[in-house]
């Protein structure tokens, strides 16, 4: 595995090669990171993984400086899962002083749920992941369902600016409990832990009403706020919305993406569910 740290390396390594997978990360790695690099190796026959906390994707008051850094870990888990190469830059690297500030932004789609609640963070997302696709030119660039929005902002990226990558969506890959696997559990003490469970059975209770017949999604998300409410989760949302436009869907007789973000103590965590087929 080839463990890159400037842009100049990936170029020169790149133009060796064939068609590339790509898997955009920021660190502290789990098994579902492990299960995008798994994806990726079917998918071409160089599997790229980046590892970049990108600053310009929090908000003055999230946790960028506290979100958790575990750099030997990360690459072994590449090595073990059979990544070629590691692109591992500093900060001055993808941002070096005096760059002109660019502003890549989709309002239709990231003016709601988290880009309402985060100003400017899908502004961010888009300027460090085109500048990483820029950098591998990847055939293939995998993300993570459990980030529907980013995924979906991603794809419109993509298809927007004509750009040759394909975004190939992932599964959510749950915790044995039903939590969603993301680097921020890590943060969760015991206590939180087991409140954190009721975001995923929020959403399993929502799904239940859809199966059993009920479309009015007022309904649905009603039933997820009180199960939120009732273990002292801090809700930030709960919405029912379409899973390509973002636009608030009153009855759910098309597929229709419930999203949730919530707090456990002072840890925010976010979590999905497509009705209907995807």
């Amino acid at each position: 595995m080839e463990l890159l740290h400037h842009i100049s390396d990936v170029r020169a390594l790149r133009s060796s090669l064939g068609n590339v997978a790509l898997v955009p990360t920021m660190g502290a790695l789990h098994a579902g990171h492990v299960s995008l690099f798994q994806k990726a190796k079917a998918l071409a026959p160089h599997v790229a993984a980046t590892i970049f906390v990108n600053p310009t994707q929090f908000g003055p008051r999230e946790d960028f400086s506290k979100y958790p850094r575990t750099l030997e870990a990360d690459l072994q888990k590449c090595r073990e899962a059979g990544v070629d190469s590691v692109f591992v830059p500093k900060v001055e690297e993808m941002y070096p002083a005096g760059c002109p500030e660019i502003a890549i932004e989709m309002p239709g789609l990231s003016d709601t749920l988290e880009g309402q609640k985060r100003p400017g963070h899908f502004k961010g997302v888009c300027q460090v992941v085109l500048k990483l696709f820029n950098i591998f030119t990847p055939s293939h660039a995998c993300f993570g369902e459990k980030d529907y929005q980013q995924l979906r902002i991603i794809t419109a990226l993509a298809e927007t600016l004509n750009l040759t990558v394909e975004i190939i969506p992932c599964p959510t890959h749950r915790e044995p409990d039903g939590l969603a696997m993301s680097s921020r559990n890590r943060y969760l003490s015991a206590t939180e832990r087991q409140q954190a469970l009721a975001i995923s059975k929020a959403l399993r209770a929502a799904e239940l009403g859809f199966q059993q017949g009920f479309r009015q999604t007022n309904r649905l998300t009603t039933t997820m706020l009180h199960i939120l409410l009732e273990s002292h989760l801090l809700v930030d949302y709960v919405a029912a919305v379409d899973p390509i436009t973002f636009k608030p869907v009153q009855e759910a007789t098309k597929p229709t993406l419930l999203a949730v973000a919530a707090r456990v103590g002072a840890t925010r965590l976010i979590d999905n569910v497509v009705l209907g087929g995807k």
